[in-house]
């Protein structure tokens, strides 16, 4: 290879890698082009393919494939077959769309439904459940040369519904098929074991409803506890005010207690919930219905799947909806199963296999048999407005240009930010357990475990790359994510390491460590390993060979370790002990009239006190091994962080100092003010920053967003790994610092002066 032509195929690799697919191909255009570069021609056509597909190219991408079929490379040859299928039957579905634009609708090619993908083995029980309408007339015919007539209803539907939107362009992993693991890290692409499904299968064991039963109804209860809390806090201030300011009266109504009137209302909303959801999806996010029609142009499986549980469970078919965006998402709201709607993204019809749709919408309806989707509906129906009312007052404060003016808006977009996270936080743990359900009714409602391991990972592959091409998290992905099977976060490093690091070797540490689930405490969704561990197990029941092979030895962890780790924590419950232990010496000492404190010791307010000090104490034994100094000689850079993030005993207390360069991504303007969506796109993947303001500091973290940085931090490999920053800096010199340290101090402090105040005064 020229030396010339090295560094083009490496830059136009990694800009592909990274999403920049208009860099990647004017790097590896001429390449390509080149006669003389053997590998290196054969590599950069591949890398046309895909990024000509990414960015709609369709066309040009199939005469790539085509001419790299006539390649003497066999690797290569079995690659650009696969390549071509599948651009084969999305330029069909193109020209499909833009037909139905028109009102025209022509005949359909037998082939056009056919997954390149895989090819699913329908159960014998479900293989007769295909919809046949009297009112549709279809020629059948077994010739390949006279395609079937396009039924009737779908003609009607066609002419009655608005178009979907063109396919988007989705990543060209799926045909990978039938190559080996290998190839498929030759040519840059994920590797896809394609396990098959089950032929005939043994029903599950009933699961334990009880739990997940008992948790929709604490949900409930907490959620209204808070909203009463923030309720009574709010109307508590009004009057306040109103008595405070001159020649006005406080409101009596106001004094009232709510909690009576907050009940119903929360029920009357349950009720009404499919139809005011179904109002604000339209108007927030331009969802609209989707008709099963359409639906079988993308997976013939999944209606069969909608249509043959429906009847089985006396239901009628839930009501179906898309919404128009890249991010593979899906979701389900409503009261009732005779009024559940099913919502599902463009971008995931476009990235998933015929199975993989089938079995994710089985997903959907687990959680309608289970019934916890009508509490999901009630919590979307209120944390929706809430995140709406956090989004108008950001841009609100965008827009206006003195510094003065626009804190009080930043402070106020800040609180409402606080109180969406507070009304969230209510169904973490349901929106956790919900999901190990809805895996197991679709594995057993489809035969096809593997299916919906791939499709959970391709989920979060979409939902990186929706980020890497916004360069910040969307607002859909941000207020509709605790009801979504993938969580955004999580996809951060899973979405983007796969080219680097393989799936099994990232989920090792799900699965292997073993205080892992300590640190979902606060996430939304369960450890991805674990679920995906889990659906292995079910594959393995029925005697199936599994997508993922995970190691069965657990890793080892040092206890020493986990106890600092939760030390500030930990410092709480021994607060208590501490303070019965007083409380049985200032008993004793009175007994014994050897001192007397029962002013002290009879007022309770003391264990706060001692509850405020173990906390101090244990922050102040973990911010050594917590913030340790960075030293250059022991710096890890971006080619260690794969193996970081493999390492299955890792603890976030373990503190690895690292060193990377990348682009800093994220929101801009007022709704990034608490640096909650602060990502670094490095060449390894992507990661989740944590950074705290410093009052004072002339360059903003907000300024630094869209360019490329070096990130100086803490890296830590928790539920979702993340970086404490120290310093970012820019390649102009511009360097923004984030004391961690300094901040853990001061909370030691204050707790610590807070909580000798409440013990010696009472």
């Amino acid at each position: 290879m020229p030396s010339h032509a090295k560094p083009s195929l490496e830059a136009g690799l990694v800009a592909l890698k990274q999403g920049n697919y208009q860099t990647a191909i004017a790097q590896l255009e001429p390449i390509a082009s080149s006669q003389n570069n053997g590998t290196a021609s054969l590599q950069a056509q591949v890398g046309l393919v895909m990024a000509y597909a990414r960015t709609g190219e369709v066309p040009k991408a199939i005469a790539i494939s085509q001419n790299l079929i006539e390649s003497n490379n066999p690797q290569v040859q079995e690659w650009a077959t696969r390549a071509l299928e599948h651009l084969t039957k999305r330029k069909k579905t193109e020209q499909e769309s833009k037909k139905v634009e028109t009102g025209f609708v022509a005949f359909e090619n037998s082939t056009a439904d056919s997954t390149p993908d895989s090819t699913p083995v329908t159960p014998p029980e479900t293989s007769t459940l295909e919809e046949k309408p009297s009112n549709d007339r279809v020629i059948e015919t077994k010739s390949d040369d006279i395609p079937p007539m396009v039924p009737l209803a779908r003609l009607k539907a066609t002419l009655a519904t608005p178009p979907p939107p063109p396919p988007l362009a989705a990543p060209l992993n799926g045909f990978m098929g039938s190559v080996t693991r290998t190839q498929a890290k030759l040519f840059g692409v994920i590797y896809w074991r394609q396990a098959q499904r089950a032929r005939a299968w043994q029903p599950l064991r009933k699961p334990k409803l009880i739990p997940l039963r008992l948790l929709s109804a604490g949900t409930f209860i907490a959620l209204f506890w808070v909203i009463r809390e923030i309720l009574k806090l709010s109307l508590g201030f009004i009057n306040q005010t109103l008595v405070k300011l001159p020649y006005l009266k406080p409101i009596q109504l106001l004094y009232h207690d709510p909690t009576q009137l907050l009940l119903i209302t929360l029920v009357i909303l349950i009720g009404v919930s499919p139809w005011l959801l179904d109002l604000l999806l339209a108007n927030l996010y331009s969802q609209r219905e989707f008709p099963k029609d359409v639906l079988n142009t993308y997976s013939r499986e999944a209606v069969r799947v909608l249509q043959r549980c429906s009847q089985q469970r006396h239901w009628p078919l839930p009501k179906l909806r898309i919404l128009p965006t890249a991010a593979p998402i899906i979701l389900t709201y409503g009261s009732l199963p005779r009024n559940a709607r099913i919502v599902v993204s463009q971008g995931l019809l476009e990235q998933l296999a015929d199975d993989e749709i089938a079995v994710i919408y089985a997903t959907q309806l687990g959680h309608i048999a289970h019934w916890d989707f009508a509490v999901m509906s009630l919590l979307l129906l209120v944390t929706l407005p809430t995140h709406q009312l956090y989004q108008q007052v950001s841009e609100l404060g965008d827009k206006i240009s003195t510094k003065i003016w626009r804190w009080p808006v930043t402070i106020l977009a800040s609180l409402i930010y606080g109180v969406w996270c507070l009304l969230t936080g209510t169904a973490l743990w349901l929106s956790r357990l919900r999901l190990y359900y809805s895996d197991r009714v679709a594995a057993e409602i489809t035969g096809n475990p593997n299916a919906l391991i791939r499709a959970l990972l391709k989920i979060a592959i979409g939902i990186a790359a929706d980020i890497q091409k916004q360069e910040h998290t969307s607002w859909q992905l941000e207020s509709l994510n605790l009801l979504t099977p993938v969580s955004y976060q999580q996809s951060l490093s899973l979405g983007t390491i796969a080219s680097n690091l393989s799936f099994e070797s990232f989920l090792k540490w799900d699965t292997a460590n073993p205080y892992r689930r300590w640190f979902t405490i606060n996430n939304s969704h369960p450890l991805m390993g674990d679920r995906i561990e889990r659906l292995c197990q079910i594959a393995r029941h029925w005697h199936l060979d599994t997508e993922l092979h995970f190691a069965s030895e657990p890793s080892k962890v040092k206890r020493q370790s986990f106890l600092l780790q939760v030390a500030p924590w930990l410092g709480i419950p021994l607060g208590v002990l501490f303070a019965a232990l007083v409380w049985l010496t200032w008993q004793l000492a009175f007994t014994l009239k050897f001192l007397n404190l029962k002013w002290i010791y009879e007022d309770w307010s003391f264990i706060t006190g001692c509850l405020l000090i173990g906390f101090s104490i244990g922050t102040v034994m973990r911010i050594n091994s917590f913030f340790p100094d960075i030293k250059p000689a022991t710096v890890h850079t971006d080619d260690s962080l794969p193996n970081l993030l493999a390492d299955p005993s890792a603890l976030p207390i373990d503190s690895v100092s690292v060193r990377l360069v990348g682009k800093l991504l994220g929101r801009q303007g007022t709704s990034n003010t608490l640096a909650q969506d602060l990502i670094l796109q490095s060449s390894a993947g992507l990661v989740k920053l944590h950074h705290i303001s410093w009052l004072g500091q002339s360059v903003n973290h907000q300024d630094l967003i869209g360019r490329q940085i070096i990130v100086t931090g803490w890296f830590r490999r928790g539920a979702t790994p993340w970086i404490d920053i120290q310093t970012l800096e820019t390649q102009s010199g511009k360097t923004i610092h984030s004391p961690h340290p300094i901040w853990s101090t001061f909370l030691a402090v204050a707790a610590q002066a807070w909580g000798a105040y409440v013990f010696l005064t009472g």
